[in-house]
């Protein structure tokens, strides 16, 4: 019980932390071009008597930089919870370097692998149907987490080449594709979103490695 209150004290300043770095770049890097990218959307749908439907959003400012750092910081600690439960389950010494490297499998499992088929979109971009794509997506990150583990642990001809399929098997089955392709959003627009979301999700997975090597080796280890 004293170590799970460790591993839970370490998870959860090293995911707020790391929270707060992802809302800084959301809030200078990605939130531009989403609100940009909110006025290329159709105006919603209009009732018979006047009332719109459209669905509930934070209100711009205060409200949804609140959120926005909410989400951030739920979303920390919960991948800190993961990294700092494989690090007791590996064993072995934990420093800010090596959780560099546990942050870069992180990014290349959550974010690079699943984006290369189902790269970031912005509101009003063409969208394939949500079960497919959750499936697809979670699918792609147990495969990959499965190769890289392989890869990292084993370093044996036959182990690293069954590792090599599992990584490429999701993309050759193919990620589930929009029904109806398009959009309201413009290409150059889309591109840029990819590349700062991307950049994004590099840095919050760097600083979480990092912060999460450096708490598990003070709260975990020094205990």
């Amino acid at each position: 019980m004293a170590l799970f209150r460790r591993l839970l004290f370490a998870a959860l300043c090293a995911g707020l932390l790391s929270g707060a770095v992802a809302t800084l770049a959301h809030q200078f890097g990605t939130v531009p071009v989403i609100l940009a990218a909110e006025g290329h959307e159709p105006t919603p749908a209009v009732g018979h008597e006047g009332h719109g439907h459209a669905a509930w959003e934070p209100a711009a400012g205060l409200e949804r930089i609140f959120f926005t750092a909410l989400a951030d910081g739920l979303t920390g600690i919960g991948f800190a919870l993961l990294l700092v439960s494989a690090y007791a389950l590996r064993g072995g010494a934990m420093s800010p370097r090596r959780g560099l490297i546990w942050g870069a499998a992180g990014f290349v499992v959550f974010t690079l692998a699943p984006s290369l088929g189902l790269p970031f979109r912005l509101p009003g971009a063409a969208e394939s149907p949500v079960f497919d794509r959750q499936v697809w997506w979670l699918a792609t990150a147990v495969l990959t987490a499965s190769g890289l583990a392989l890869i990292a642990f084993r370093r044996r001809l036959p182990w690293i080449a069954l590792a090599v399929m599992l990584i490429a098997l999701p993309h050759v089955v193919g990620a589930p594709q929009p029904v109806a392709p398009g959009g309201t959003v413009p290409d150059d627009l889309t591109r840029r979103f990819v590349l700062i979301a991307t950049a994004t999700s590099l840095l919050f997975w760097l600083s979480l490695g990092a912060t999460t090597g450096l708490f598990y080796r003070r709260i975990v280890q020094r205990a």
